[in-house]
């Protein structure tokens, strides 16, 4: 009955987001919260986990939510339903696609997804900030600022501040995960 209640929830999630991996996280997040599947903190510990494997967040994530549910068959059953939609719509895309694209209501139907896209990401990345940095999940949590994550987000964003400035490119998204992880390590273990 589990295999198959994750199968469903992420088939529907892959069947209603739009904007790939980061415009799942939202629906995710709700999904596994309100089946109590996860702690927000087990969450967000996913999808620091999910954003630093290889392979798409949407997919990394579906896999590790299906597996501490449900083990491995858990995780082939989230994962199948999550990428299912997507692959269907693809193959079908692929066989319209320079049909599609030359009808309006196509353009302005994606035109019109894009700034839900965007918001539903930046709603998932604040809400993600003050649930880690500052303990407020919900309205009425207390303030309970996280001084270690906070100092971490600080190094962080000044390391790449200063090396744009010096090198004149931006700072590779894997050293700052790895930088990020042996901050997490060195911060977390004292």
């Amino acid at each position: 009955m589990m295999l198959l209640k994750l199968f469903l929830t992420f088939l529907e999630i892959g069947a209603v987001s739009f904007g790939g991996g980061y415009g799942m996280i939202s629906l995710m997040r709700e999904k596994a919260l309100l089946n109590a599947w996860l702690t927000e903190e087990e969450l967000l510990n996913f999808i620091a986990v999910a954003e630093s494997t290889p392979g798409p967040i949407a997919v990394n994530m579906a896999t590790f939510i299906g597996a501490s549910r449900g083990g491995l068959l858990g995780s082939i059953c989230a994962t199948a339903g999550v990428v299912l939609p997507s692959f269907i719509i693809i193959l079908i895309i692929a066989a319209l696609i320079g049909n599609l694209l030359k009808y309006k209501p196509v353009n302005a139907f994606l035109s019109g997804v894009k700034p839900c896209v965007v918001a539903l990401i930046f709603a998932t990345a604040v809400k993600m900030l003050l649930t880690k940095l500052t303990g407020i999940g919900v309205i009425g949590d207390s303030f309970v600022a996280d001084i270690k994550g906070v100092i971490i987000l600080a190094v962080i964003i000044t390391v790449s501040f200063f090396w744009k400035k010096i090198k004149k490119k931006k700072l590779s998204p894997i050293l700052l995960i790895l930088f990020s992880a042996l901050l997490g390590m060195f911060f977390y273990s004292i």
